[in-house]
């Protein structure tokens, strides 16, 4: 007879050691990670592999001993310090190991040239069939090298944009007054999670087809149901209140990205010009630029050595298909190169639209009209 313990079990066990030796920000953080580190044990039966960004503001939040319990539960821990990524690169196989990062800040931060390679395989191995090509002189061939695997990485201060919206990610803080743990010990308390790792192997393992098939209902769609899938087929296999409990994890952990996700410098740009226009239809470069660096809570006045300038302000916005023109203001201004409200409309739409009650405001000519440049008494020359 199996003496395998059920699903449920496990998770649930699973759950109570993590919450053993760490203060996890919620419940819903907590389900999530044990989630997470089931879903390891069976990779090969997964089309994308989900990250896990464990990110804190400060030190001595309990970001590395929340990596050691994972090291300690999940499949195949593989631990890339001092790891070359030609040997990260040959370890990852049809049954992948999990990539454990401590300090990730480093290799995606300001200094972190030299870890190019590494980066990328971070950012290719979300999905199945996403193989690195490398050239290999000696036998004169293209090699295809996997990159599929699950990958934790914890460190200070948020991760790009690239592996975030790849993950589930966990925000961590300082143990408050009144909020203690369990000492973690290496040699007592380690060979007991091993045991329990290896009950989640054998549980996971014996219905990997089944994994395999699954297609969960999921409270989200797009990246973010890719990214969470994995977790709520292993809610679903377990039963219980486990499949309840995941797909409140999964709103829980979407919104609170949502809320409180950095945008990115063309995206905060692309928001902070539509401030700067106000109710113009056309305003200078200079003025556009001074307007700008004049938020103190915005970046541009800091956003190199002299701030923003006309050309990195043409570069972030290109992006967006919108380019500067020579333009013939009225007044005394005259002509100057300059943007148009109308080059950004169809941007604003897209990517940052204004509230309902809003929208009247900034675009008084209504959405669906396109302002014909003559009648702005505006003159643009060829762009």
């Amino acid at each position: 007879m199996d003496s395998t313990p059920s699903g449920a079990f496990l998770l649930d066990s699973l759950r109570a050691a993590l919450v053993k030796y760490v203060v996890l920000p919620t419940e819903e953080s907590a389900d999530a990670v044990t989630l997470w580190i089931a879903a390891t044990h069976v990779q090969p039966a997964w089309p994308h592999a989900p990250r896990l960004v464990i990110r804190a503001p400060e030190k001595r939040c309990g970001k590395s001993r929340l990596l050691d319990i994972i090291e300690a539960t999940c499949h195949e821990p593989f631990i890339t310090v001092n790891s070359s990524p030609a040997a990260v690169y040959r370890s990852i196989t049809d049954d992948p190991p999990t990539l454990l990062v401590d300090e990730a800040d480093t290799i995606f931060g300001p200094k972190a040239d030299g870890n190019e390679d590494l980066r990328g395989l971070l950012n290719a191995g979300h999905q199945r069939n996403r193989p690195a090509k490398r050239y290999d002189a000696t036998s004169g061939r293209v090699e295809s090298i996997p990159t599929f695997a699950m990958a934790a990485l914890a460190g200070i201060g948020a991760m790009p944009d690239t592996i975030e919206d790849r993950a589930v990610v966990v925000r961590m803080r300082r143990r408050a007054p009144g909020e203690s743990v369990a000492p973690y010990r290496h040699r007592r308390d380690r060979p007991l999670l091993h045991r329990l790792a290896a009950d989640l192997t054998r549980w996971l393992r014996a219905d990997l087809s089944a994994l395999e098939s699954a297609e969960p209902s999921m409270p989200v769609e797009d990246r973010a149901a890719d990214t969470w899938e994995p977790l709520v087929a292993v809610a679903d296999h377990a039963g219980g209140h486990w499949p309840d409990r995941a797909r409140a994890a999964v709103l829980a952990l979407t919104a609170e990205a949502d809320d409180t996700g950095e945008p990115s410098p063309r995206l905060r740009l692309l928001t902070d010009c539509r401030t700067a226009f106000g109710t113009d239809t056309a305003v200078p470069t200079a003025v556009l630029l001074e307007r700008l660096k004049a938020d103190s809570e915005a970046p541009w006045a800091e956003y190199g050595p002299t701030g923003l300038t006309p050309m990195k302000l043409g570069r972030l916005l290109r992006e967006y298909d919108i380019r500067p023109a020579t333009i013939r203001f009225p007044g005394p201004v005259g002509q100057a190169k300059g943007y148009l409200r109308d080059d950004f409309a169809d941007a604003w739409a897209r990517y940052c639209p204004d509230p309902p009650e809003t929208e009247a405001a900034v675009l008084p000519m209504g959405r669906g009209s396109r302002t014909s440049r003559t009648s702005l008494n505006i003159a643009v020359q060829g762009q």
